[in-house]
């Protein structure tokens, strides 16, 4: 097993526009992906993105690449929650969209987990084997949000 790289598809009955603008627009990354209030986003390579993901913290992402409505990445420190992410504490996560069908075909990649230093404290949050899981629920969540089907917040505040 490579516990470096985490990759996961979903099909989604969307259009690729609309699964797009679910990907990358403030409301919608806060849903999906945070606790309903709208994410930061400054959507240009070198640009910030910041992800609020309740107990576990915010995080300020370093934005890649941005290809509309193909592909966005991004630099994730998950075992830093508040610090901003640079190559060599965070992992690199991968969003790419290809028209399928009746739909979207949605890829996710997130790779460097076997460079990054994980305080031990973090790491069953920020370590492969829950991101592992996390990605496998976020990926169906992503999806039944881009379909109308759950609007709800991935990480609803108590």
């Amino acid at each position: 097993m490579n516990a470096d790289r985490i990759e996961r598809e979903v099909k989604i009955s969307a259009p690729i526009e609309r699964v797009w603008s679910v990907l990358t627009e403030p409301a919608h990354v806060g849903t999906w992906f945070g606790t309903g209030t709208p994410a930061e986003i400054d959507l240009r390579p070198g640009g910030v993105m910041v992800l609020d993901h309740g107990s576990y913290g915010t995080f300020p992402t370093l934005i890649v690449d941005v290809d509309p409505p193909r592909a966005l990445s991004y630099r994730w420190a998950s075992a830093y929650p508040g610090v901003l992410a640079t190559a060599d504490n965070s992992t690199l996560v991968e969003f790419t969209l290809e028209p399928a069908a009746d739909g979207t075909l949605l890829r996710v990649v997130e790779s460097g987990f076997d460079s990054l230093v994980i305080p031990p404290e973090r790491e069953s949050s920020a370590g492969y084997a829950s991101h592992s899981e996390g990605w496998s629920g976020v990926a169906e969540k992503l999806a039944a949000f881009a379909e109308g089907a759950d609007e709800s917040p991935l990480m609803p505040v108590a």
